[in-house]
């Protein structure tokens, strides 16, 4: 499968988002499931984070549209209830980046309203505890993506004033970052990112007012990137570009959805690593936005919270996509 991802795709013009449409009629994609959960305990907001630790996620910071944020709380999906945990102790912030490591989860990067950021934090999940780690070895900035694999964790792309796409890893031992090789796309800002069986995935997001559509597999053993099909593929029909999504993987596929390509969209796709296509999934069933997260757990996915103009969400939704739509549920 490496070789077929390393085929270098043409890049194709940006094509204007729309919806699938037969006979001039609308075909409504029913293949999957979104179901309302518990409400986010704390105030709505946008450029949240979260991560996950055993079975619970973790989801704090971000904007209400007054004051960034520093409140955390932890989420349990198996009793689907929310319980606040020890406070961010950072300056409030929101675009902010996370990822977890051994169960250990880490936040920083971001924006507080007046400069970018690069200060780092651990949380240790045990104990409840925030302990300050070493400075993101990047420039400050916001709306950059992270992931983790392979014990280390990574940062890139983001806005520091220019749209960048250097890439730095974290090794929790050592409590250090190195720079590793680029993207080998474009710059961008507000992508969006998923790991599937160690090989991590990123693409969307935004470069000087363009939609990005070029997409990239992360092989860390490599430490190389490798250009999948594009997002606009014409051949494929795909239309996934956009700015401000959220990704997630679930049970060895990845998720990309909502965010807005010059407004809001719902549109959900499925990306299957094996044939490095993707499919089409039944639409976010909440409100178009952007600003979200996304976590899993247990084989289970949500995406919460978010933005639409000043309108800030604290709703909760899980994604079931082997079942059918139930506009009821």
């Amino acid at each position: 499968m490496k070789g077929l991802r390393k085929f270098i795709w043409p890049m194709l013009s940006l094509l204007v988002l729309c919806s699938s449409c037969s006979d001039d009629e609308e075909d409504v994609v029913e293949d999957g499931n979104w179901i309302r959960r518990s409400s986010f305990e704390g105030v709505g907001r946008s450029g949240a984070v979260a991560f996950t630790s055993s079975d619970k996620a973790f989801v704090g910071l971000g904007f209400d549209g007054d004051d960034y944020l520093t409140d955390f709380w932890s989420y349990d999906p198996d009793q689907n209830y929310w319980v606040r945990v020890a406070d961010f102790p950072g300056v409030g912030r929101s675009g902010a980046v996370a990822f977890a490591i051994d169960g250990v989860g880490y936040v920083g990067t971001g924006y507080d309203g007046d400069e970018e950021l690069q200060d780092f934090w651990s949380y240790n999940t045990a104990s409840d505890t925030w302990t300050q780690v070493t400075d993101f070895g990047g420039s400050a900035r916001y709306q950059a993506v992270a992931f983790a694999t392979d014990g280390a964790g990574y940062v890139g792309t983001g806005y520091d004033g220019n749209y960048l796409k250097d890439f730095w890893e974290y090794d929790p031992d050592k409590e250090d970052w190195q720079q590793i090789v680029s993207l080998k796309g474009e710059k961008r800002k507000y992508a969006t990112c998923f790991v599937i069986d160690g090989s991590a995935f990123v693409g969307t997001g935004t470069n000087n007012g363009l939609h990005e559509t070029d997409f990239w597999e992360f092989d860390a053993e490599l430490t190389d990137w490798y250009q999948q099909i594009d997002l606009n593929d014409e051949d494929e029909e795909y239309e996934i570009q956009r700015e401000g999504a959220v990704g997630f993987e679930l049970n060895g596929k990845g998720y990309v959805t909502i965010g807005a390509y010059g407004s809001n969209i719902n549109t959900t796709w499925e990306y299957n690593p094996s044939s490095g296509y993707w499919k089409e999934k039944t639409a976010f069933e909440g409100a178009g936005r952007t600003g979200s997260v996304s976590f899993t757990i247990n084989s289970r996915s949500f995406v919460a919270l978010g933005q639409s103009g000043s309108s800030r969400f604290d709703d909760v939704w899980e994604f079931e996509p082997d079942h059918v739509l139930d506009e009821d549920d």
